[in-house]
């Protein structure tokens, strides 16, 4: 059902000033740059996974809560699955609490969903679907 980590998500103030560090002082390549209504997102491939750089767009959106609370960071980790409704109903059939009950678009057009970290041990994990090519 989880194939591999497909992204960790950064929450940061300010995606084109964190894109310097991963490109000038790390020498990583940003592959792609999308702006959904929520947030600012900057992609970074790393061998079989990415860095997700996440910039809230609104000063109230939950990117810019979670910065307010915690600080940027590491905001989450994504897991690809193979089938993200299959996945949910059985998260939620072993206990597990979902933000999201039902699947929703998240960047590059992939489903995805959130388990709430209460019970993912304080870690917040989204399944991801990628867009079937």
């Amino acid at each position: 059902m989880i194939l591999k980590i497909a992204h960790i998500g950064v929450a940061v103030k300010n995606v084109e000033e964190v894109e310097k560090l991963y490109s000038e002082v790390l020498g990583l390549t940003i592959t792609g740059r999308e702006v959904s209504p929520d947030n600012k997102v900057s992609f970074i491939p790393l061998g079989d996974t990415a860095i997700e750089l996440l910039e809230s767009v609104e000063p109230d959106g939950a990117i810019a809560r979670h910065i307010e609370k915690r600080g940027e960071g590491i905001h989450h980790i994504a897991l690809e699955v193979d089938n993200i409704e299959k996945a949910l109903e059985e998260m939620k059939a072993k206990g597990l609490a979902l933000i999201d009950q039902k699947p929703r678009r998240g960047a590059h057009d992939a489903k995805i969903a959130f388990l709430h970290p209460k019970g993912t041990h304080g870690v917040l994990l989204e399944l991801c679907e990628p867009k079937k090519q």
